[in-house]
């Protein structure tokens, strides 16, 4: 399964950003992490393949995970952003990870 993410990019705090990730084949739970600067990668959210949620507490209430399984896509609508979500968004299933893409929120 190949994993491609988009929709990173610079926003002010309390701003929103809606990142995707494609995939290449089915897939059941899905699941975005994320690695700031000199830290380990950490999750973010998980989505089963019927719906059901799950996120950190950092985020909860602020992010929200979606998908369209005929799309084979992985979403991840981003709210009330804080300098402290600045980080690469990997999307994952599995073993198989995406490249990444970069958010960035200033104060």
């Amino acid at each position: 399964v190949q994993l491609v993410e988009s929709g990173g990019g610079l926003v002010q705090a309390g701003g929103s950003l809606r990142l995707s990730c494609a995939a290449s084949g089915f897939t059941f739970t899905m699941s975005w992490f994320r690695q700031a600067p000199g830290k380990e990668r950490e999750f973010v959210a998980r989505i089963t393949r019927y719906g059901d949620s799950t996120y950190a507490d950092s985020v909860k209430g602020r992010f929200t995970i979606s998908r369209d399984n005929a799309k084979k896509t992985l979403y991840l609508q981003m709210n009330s952003l804080k300098p402290e979500d600045t980080a690469v968004y990997y999307c994952n299933t599995n073993t198989y990870w995406g490249q990444g893409t970069q958010v960035t929120v200033s104060s």
